[in-house]
């Protein structure tokens, strides 16, 4: 920690507490809020208790489904849903800024869970690290976001701008908390998004869209296979042909994306054909991600997949007569990114260095969508920075350590003093 602090600021790091944020974090994982799911709305009045007890101005609300569902710009969504509740609150004048911390607060479901070390909403703790579903993704962020707000109330600085938090549901199928939170007209001059970053800054993000692909074959009894055409047979070149499209929209990348071996990963993730083990099976669903390009219109990606499939029916003599279907279910994820030369990321790395030391902190993108995307579009400079490394999200193995996230939350406390100005 640097000693070039002003009083309030130094007074304000020194009141994060650790061991509330251990805490929070396994108050938060204990709540099942799968995305969809009753828990999820669950967790939104949760937050909204403890955004009151802060002292913040709170406003929770019951979002209109159909009306953002009918909008032009929506999202998309994969999970049912009988509902989605809104959360921001806020606090300070009106002579400055207004930044966003943003964080969503619905999980994937854990899976098999033999393949867990008890509950995966059980959460597990081995020292400084705490184990179970949303533990980086993204519970510690929003623990990091809570603790940051209480140190900076604790300190008693009175901030000539405003800091407001986002909490929003139905970020990991699409983005609907967050694109309700910005037609309901909260915005902000910039956002911090607590997804977890593994230590560095995340200024852009890559996209992804939900495709699915149909494919008909013809049934016969499996004795006389030969009458039929089988619809898993016929769906093989098609498979290949997207193979060889991810090789060709991965040449060359962004250089914020350039660390990764597949920047814009194309991934075929559910198959599903036949009804009978004794019948040639006479339709083939397969559903997939397909990674959108930085600066990349979904539409053209779209364009680029649809053709790719085309491509392979016309050279194939069956689904020539008999081609393929792409449709897109889902979230629509477009990329984003800082615009560059904004100072965010200047204000971020010069508060983690005077908060927490170390190295300077490192740029890079993010091959996977994220609400940034959507406050981008809104006029939003916005970034990524939080806890936790994404390759244990979603996986058995998810964990974060509570130092790592009370570190990120010292980080904030100093940008939302220095972006908003205190007093």
């Amino acid at each position: 920690m640097t000693a070039d602090l002003t009083a309030r600021e130094a007074a304000a790091l020194a009141a994060v507490d650790e061991a509330a944020v251990a805490r929070t974090l396994l108050d938060l994982i204990a709540i099942p809020s799968v995305t969809g799911s009753a828990a999820e709305s669950e967790i939104q009045h949760h937050l909204a208790g403890l955004l009151d007890g802060l002292g913040l101005e709170t406003d929770l609300w019951s979002m209109d489904l159909p009306a953002l569902r009918a909008h032009p710009d929506f999202p998309g969504t994969e999970a049912p849903r009988e509902e989605a509740w809104g959360l921001v609150a806020g606090t300070g004048g009106d002579d400055g800024p207004t930044m966003v911390l943003q964080g969503h607060v619905d999980v994937v479901p854990p899976g098999d869970a033999a393949q867990w070390v008890g509950d995966p909403f059980v959460p597990r703790v081995a020292g400084d690290v705490v184990h179970g579903r949303g533990a980086c993704d993204m519970k510690a962020g929003l623990a990091a976001h809570l603790a940051a707000l209480a140190a900076i109330r604790a300190s008693g600085a009175r901030l000539r701008g405003r800091v407001a938090v986002h909490f929003v549901v139905g970020e990991e199928d699409g983005g609907l908390g967050a694109f309700g939170t910005l037609r309901r007209g909260y915005t902000g001059d910039a956002c911090l998004i607590t997804e977890p970053t593994g230590g560095t800054l995340v200024t852009a993000n890559a996209g992804a869209l939900t495709f699915r692909i149909e494919v008909h074959g013809r049934a016969a009894h499996a004795s006389t296979r030969n009458e039929g055409a089988s619809a898993i047979d016929a769906y093989l070149p098609v498979h290949a042909a997207l193979a060889r499209l991810e090789a060709a929209r991965n040449t060359a990348p962004d250089p914020l994306m350039a660390e990764y071996p597949i920047p814009y990963a194309l991934s075929v993730g559910k198959v599903r054909a036949g009804d009978w083990a004794s019948s040639v099976p006479d339709r083939l669903v397969a559903e997939g991600r397909l990674g959108v390009r930085l600066g990349e219109d979904p539409a053209a990606a779209m364009a680029d997949l649809e053709e790719c499939v085309a491509r392979a029916c016309a050279a194939d003599p069956w689904l020539r007569e008999h081609p393929a279907s792409v449709t897109w279910p889902g979230g629509l994820f477009a990329s984003g990114r800082l615009p560059a030369g904004h100072p965010l990321g200047g204000l971020v790395r010069a508060a983690h260095a005077d908060a927490v030391g170390g190295a300077a902190l490192r740029e890079r993108g993010a091959p996977y969508g994220s609400d940034l995307r959507l406050y981008a579009a809104a006029g939003v400079p916005t970034l990524q920075f939080g806890p936790g490394d994404v390759r244990v999200a979603h996986s058995p193995r998810e964990q974060v350590s509570v130092r790592e996230t009370a570190e990120v939350a010292r980080t904030l406390v100093l940008a939302v003093l220095r972006s908003a100005g205190a007093d």
